[in-house]
């Protein structure tokens, strides 16, 4: 599953991955994820949650390369990811140096609470 939520007091946005994710998954939260970041000015902040994350399909690379332009095209300004199990990360680094183009500050955690300090929440 992917779910995309925003809270555009904080000028945050959190992408959760939970489960068995498949490309269709992602492509099928573009649309709102679009919405998302409409509402969102330059220098938002981002919160990748990885914690529920089982699996994911090598295939969603593509998917999430889109993702990660789109939002570089927005202006976000911080990038936090919780990956608290490394086997399970699929290359975001390199991801990142692709499709970040503004290459923003990009910082990983193990789990949530430390992302929480990493964005002042």
């Amino acid at each position: 599953m992917f779910l995309a939520t925003s809270n555009k007091a904080k000028r945050l946005l959190h992408l959760s991955y939970i489960g068995q994710v498949r490309p269709e998954e992602i492509r099928s939260g573009n649309d709102d994820l679009k919405i998302l970041l409409t509402d969102l000015p330059p220098g938002f902040r981002l919160l990748a949650d990885f914690g529920r994350l089982e699996s994911m399909d090598l295939a969603c690379t593509t998917e999430i390369g889109r993702v990660m332009e789109w939002i570089d095209q927005r202006g976000v300004s911080l990038v936090v990811r919780v990956i608290p199990d490394a086997s399970k990360d699929i290359g975001m680094d390199i991801l990142a140096l692709f499709h970040y183009r503004h290459h923003p500050k990009v910082v990983s955690c193990e789990n949530i609470v430390e992302a929480g300090k990493q964005l002042s929440l």
